[in-house]
């Protein structure tokens, strides 16, 4: 973020926008610096600190690259420099705690088949399959965890200001982060085995996936192999039945039913199956694009028609809980957290702020 950048940004509503010696001088107004913290959520004391913020690799992952696939609002940046801070903080806490978090799985290449890895991979990672996608998405954290690969969900509500253009990210050695796809819980997981591509060719990235463009030429090596990778992953044994698709046009209904049922058995979305048909020259540009349209239209419907029972139970007086969701907690996480909790390097405060929990369900997790 450059000064005019940030200037811009601090003089939202104000009649005299705020200038460079406002806040680059010597001396600067409380009042500005409230402005300034509104960005950044440090807290004052922050500022006030006299030692210089540490500028290194190990720091931040805006250190160790500078381009990414895609270009990041401030809502994105501030999600990654909150999980890289967590990550660091983690890291001190285990080896305090002995705790190992080593690597268990081996590093590839992109030169390596992501089909044939695909496989391999799933042996270890695949957990048993569960037809409620966002169940699926709880087992797959779990496994993860049990190979040492931390999983963290980000929720954003639905009234903040600035969303983040990112659906997930992977940074060096073993986290990966995901945004919470309440809607879509399918979208969820394809980018969590997307982003496990990554670890597993070790190269950190921070992206907002387009399934739509996901077997596309005009990615990167590295995206083109994570996103076959995933695809593998999850579509395992129905890959055949897949394959054995010819074309898909109005004469065989587009395969419609066996696009449906291996969607099912996969938790890979329909939309992401025909865009494989695509690619694979399958299926016409221009049925392909009726096909989304369509899907995109039902969405559309089906969102409106829940804006509009909203509004109805709202005229109604009829009170419907809905609270945020709350992430799912990795328990590889949980089990570093309970052990520095037991060695004494955290306390009980500590472990209800990491874990997101109130006071009165600590017991449920030190038992």
């Amino acid at each position: 973020m450059t000064a005019d950048d940030l200037l811009l940004t601090i003089s939202e509503g104000l009649k005299n926008p705020l200038t460079k010696s406002d806040i680059l001088s010597d001396e600067i107004n409380v009042s500005h610096l409230k402005r300034i913290d509104k960005v950044f959520n440090k807290g004052l004391h922050y500022y006030l600190d006299p030692k210089s913020p540490e500028v290194s690799q190990d720091a931040s992952i805006f250190f160790r690259k500078n381009k990414f696939g895609t270009d990041l609002n401030i809502g994105a940046k501030k999600i990654v420099n909150q999980f890289e801070e967590f990550k660091i903080s983690l890291s001190a806490i285990s080896k305090l705690a002995e705790i190992n978090i080593d690597r268990t799985l081996p590093v590839y290449t992109i030169n390596d088949d992501p089909k044939n890895v695909a496989k391999k991979i799933r042996k270890k990672l695949s957990p048993e399959f569960n037809p409620i996608p966002k169940e699926f998405l709880r087992s797959l954290i779990s496994t993860f965890a049990e190979n040492n690969i931390l999983v963290f969900e980000f929720v954003e509500t639905w009234n903040k200001k600035e969303k983040a253009n990112v659906d997930g990210f992977f940074l060096n050695p073993n986290v990966i982060v995901l945004k919470r796809q309440q809607s879509s819980f399918r979208r969820e997981i394809f980018t969590l085995i997307h982003e496990l591509g990554h670890y597993l060719i070790n190269e950190e990235e921070i992206e907002e996936l387009d399934i739509s463009n996901f077997a596309s030429n005009k990615l990167s090596s590295i995206e083109r192999w994570c996103n076959n990778f995933a695809y593998q992953f999850l579509v395992g044994e129905y890959d055949r039945s897949f394959e054995e698709i010819d074309k898909a046009d109005g004469s065989n209904d587009y395969h419609f039913d066996l696009i449906e049922s291996i969607s099912k058995k996969t938790h890979l979305s329909q939309i992401a199956l025909f865009t494989k048909l695509l690619y694979q020259k399958k299926i016409s540009q221009s049925n392909y694009n009726n096909i989304k349209a369509d899907f995109d239209e039902k969405y559309r419907l089906r969102k409106e028609e829940e804006q509009k029972q909203r509004e109805l139970d709202k005229l109604q007086g009829i009170q419907k809980g809905g609270s945020t969701p709350k992430p799912i907690n990795s328990p590889l996480l949980i089990s570093t957290i309970q052990t520095a909790f037991y060695e004494g390097i955290i306390n009980e405060y500590d472990v209800c702020k990491t874990l997101n929990i109130l006071p009165d369900k600590l017991e449920k997790y030190l038992q």
